[in-house]
């Protein structure tokens, strides 16, 4: 055993050895990692012998975490020093020694260099073994060596993670392009409806124009004021707003906004008119007040700048624009034109504005076509200003009056009293006042009726302009008894002598010679007994009493315009053949259209019928002419008021009756139809005053006077100064 000693050693290499009292010397060739931790927690060490290691069971059982990777390391290690050349003797002698100082270590060889490792405790190196028997090493199976995991590629790693990533993408970039093409339109019209508005543009309503273009009736833009009753927060005090610049009672206003369900659901309305045709500087105001729920919209209103200026003849609109009467409504499909809308996608709530780059749509609208009349309006005023004057002197009267361009059958004038302002048709006293007299008014026509019958004696041979005939008081036909006013007491009359006088047994007689044939056949010719389609809508056709319907006193009744019913409008055409040489001319109010480009269409070309010859037609205006002009010991004729002072006038005063519904109406209607020089006449005016005071009579001749020279004077018709009328003998000797 080497004497103790507390210096340390030194190797061949250097290296500081420490002695260890009785330890044993090791095998060259064996050492390692593992020799530095085969000590218990006492710091015994375990005993080597040959190839193998002897452990105490005390060692098996340590704790240490690195101990089964120290194993392999060492096992690894022992295998390659076992395949080495065997240690000298002397090297296995330094290999056993240990420090002296208490420090212990362990010399590993694993090359020529030895290693020197602490243990774990320094301060306390293990105690020495006491001397005994050997016992021999447990021998332990050998466990093979575990390999160390092997790590991943991680070049491997990145191009799977690539590959899926860009999969990936490429899947929702697939979806993407599908959605966006193949499925675009199903996923756009399921939400459409949700974000869709549509506007809807107003087509301006065409106008309605006088002859040189100017407006009867016009639409001018305007606003519609509205209200969504769910939106309103308190409708009385929105009312209260509203209401001075409406000119709505609040009350009205209140119960408009009030909330009321859609019929047949169970949604509440979210909208309702308060007003319509709103001025645009009155919308701007209700804008400016910002109350919830309210709003306005572009609308139109028509316009009508004459007020009552032709009123029962042109008619009037509803809210709507839709034509309800006269020439608004038999032409409303002209007038009221396209309209026009406008779709596109909006946001929702505040954002209610169109969404730019989305769906969008207009229809542009199609103003409607204008409507020229023949109309003059400055000849309409007057006609109407001189035909209201006039009937006011009779209470409770209705009349009528037409003025006729006679080579063309143009209606220049046409007026109806009462009248309305067609701006506010609802203000009139009885529906009816806002009919059109000339065309519905229908009458027994009276003495105007003679002229026909004189003129179908006259074409037929059956009197000359220079016939007379002898002519009773009175008559007796069927019972019905026949009288003059004006009494001849059997004297000889001339025709001149019996329009004058307006002879009843005179034209009796001669319708006599004539046959109620021939006299139904010119009251055709004349056109009685079917409307004229002069363009007025609900135009009366009259009616004509059928020959085989004459009963004996029809004889009598008939030829003096009784037992037949006519309008003014087809009298005022029938004289309108007298003054135009005899031939017939359809009366009409349309010149023609206009389209929305401006151009014009000229309306069809009116039907024209001879009904007498140009002399036959001559000699009658001849005749006609007496009843303005006989003035003599004589008697005086029935037409004196009607003169025009300066201009010839042949025309004839009538007395009839009124029927409505077949009834008899009390009074009578008055009646005065004449024309313009009479030599050659180019105006023919008509006048119908009923009253059931019986006042038409003495109304109808003055009215006619004052139209016709109005009319004269204003298309500057120069005077019958080279023309006197002739002098008629109404009793020849």
């Amino acid at each position: 055993m080497p004497p103790r000693s507390d210096e340390p050693r030194r190797d061949a290499t250097g290296s500081r050895r420490g002695s260890s009292r009785g330890a044993e010397p090791r095998e060259p060739g064996v050492g390692g990692i593992s020799d530095a931790r085969a000590y218990t927690p006492r710091g015994r060490t375990i005993r080597e012998g040959g190839a193998e290691q002897r452990r105490t069971p005390r060692s098996n059982r340590s704790g240490d975490p690195f101990r089964p990777a120290l194993q392999v390391v060492d096992g690894g290690r022992a295998a390659r020093a076992g395949r080495r050349e065997p240690a000298t003797a002397g090297e296995s002698a330094r290999a056993g020694r240990r420090t002296a100082g208490g420090r212990a270590g362990v010399v590993r060889t694993v090359s020529a260099r030895p290693v020197h490792e602490p243990f774990d405790d320094e301060d306390d190196p293990p105690p020495r073994r006491r001397p005994g028997p050997r016992r021999p090493a447990a021998r332990r199976p050998v466990r093979k060596p575990r390999r160390p995991p092997r790590l991943g590629d991680p070049r491997r790693r990145l191009r799977l993670a690539t590959v899926l990533a860009l999969t990936l993408f490429a899947s929702i970039g697939v979806r993407l392009v599908y959605l966006q093409t193949a499925d675009s339109p199903a996923y756009a019209d399921g939400g459409l409806p949700n974000r869709v508005k549509v506007i809807e543009l107003p087509a301006p309503r065409g106008a309605i124009l006088d002859r040189d273009g100017e407006p009867l009736a016009h639409s001018v833009e305007a606003r519609y004021v509205f209200a969504d009753p769910t939106l309103v927060k308190d409708r009385f005090a929105t009312a209260r707003a509203l209401s001075p610049l409406l000119g709505v009672p609040v009350s009205d206003l209140a119960d408009k906004m009030q909330r009321r369900k859609v019929p047949g659901t169970a949604r509440d309305t979210e909208f309702v008119y308060l007003a319509r045709g709103v001025e645009i500087g009155t919308a701007k105001q209700i804008m400016a007040l910002d109350l919830a729920g309210i709003n306005v919209h572009r609308d139109e209103r028509r316009e009508v700048p004459g007020g009552d200026l032709a009123a029962n003849m042109i008619g009037f609109v509803s809210q709507d624009m839709n034509g309800l009467e006269g020439l608004e409504a038999k032409y409303d499909d002209l007038l009221r034109g396209q309209p026009g809308k406008r779709t596109y996608e909006a946001g929702l709530g505040d954002l209610a504005a169109p969404i730019p780059g989305g769906f969008s749509s207009t229809t542009q609208p199609r103003p409607g076509s204008s409507l020229q009349l023949t109309v003059d309006r400055d000849l309409q005023f007057m006609t109407q200003r001189i035909l209201a004057k006039q009937v006011s002197q009779a209470k409770g009267s209705v009349a009528a009056a037409v003025i006729m361009d006679v080579p063309t059958g143009e209606v220049l004038a046409q007026a109806s009293q009462p009248t309305y302002d067609a701006a506010d048709p609802s203000k009139v006293n009885s529906p009816a006042d806002r009919d059109d007299a000339a065309t519905s008014f229908v009458v027994d026509p009276g003495s105007i009726h003679k002229a026909i019958t004189f003129g179908a004696a006259l074409q037929e041979g059956v009197i000359t302009p220079n016939t007379t005939l002898p002519v009773p008081n009175t008559m007796v036909l069927g019972g019905v008894p026949f009288e003059d006013t004006h009494h001849a007491d059997g004297r000889v009359m001339s025709i001149p002598g019996m329009l004058a006088f307006s002879s009843n047994i005179g034209t009796i007689e001669i319708a006599g010679k004539l046959g109620k044939d021939r006299l139904i056949d010119y009251q055709k010719r004349f056109g009685l007994g079917q409307p004229t389609g002069e363009g007025l809508p609900g135009e009366a056709p009259g009616r004509l009493l059928p020959a085989d319907e004459w009963s004996g006193s029809s004889y009598g009744s008939v030829p003096i315009g009784h037992s037949v019913d006519a309008t003014p409008l087809q009298m005022a055409a029938a004289y309108n053949a007298i003054a135009n040489n005899g031939t017939y001319v359809q009366p009409h109010l349309i010149k023609e259209t206009i389209g929305p480009d401006g151009k014009g269409t000229p309306s069809a070309a009116p039907a024209t019928h001879s009904v007498l010859s140009p002399a036959n037609a001559a000699a009658l205006r001849r005749m006609l002419e007496a009843v303005t002009t006989v003035d003599g010991p004589d008697g005086r004729a029935t037409g004196l008021a009607a003169a025009v002072p300066g201009y010839r006038v042949a025309g004839k005063t009538g007395t009839g009756l009124r029927y409505d519904n077949g009834k008899k109406q009390p009074g009578e209607v008055g009646s005065f139809i004449g024309m313009a020089p009479a030599e050659k006449p180019r105006y023919v005016v008509a006048v119908f005053v009923w009253s059931p005071g019986g006042e038409g009579g003495a109304v109808a001749a003055p009215a006619f006077r004052e139209m016709m020279g109005f009319t004269l004077r204003h298309y500057r018709v120069p005077p019958s100064l080279t023309d006197k009328s002739p002098k008629f003998e109404v009793f020849p000797r």
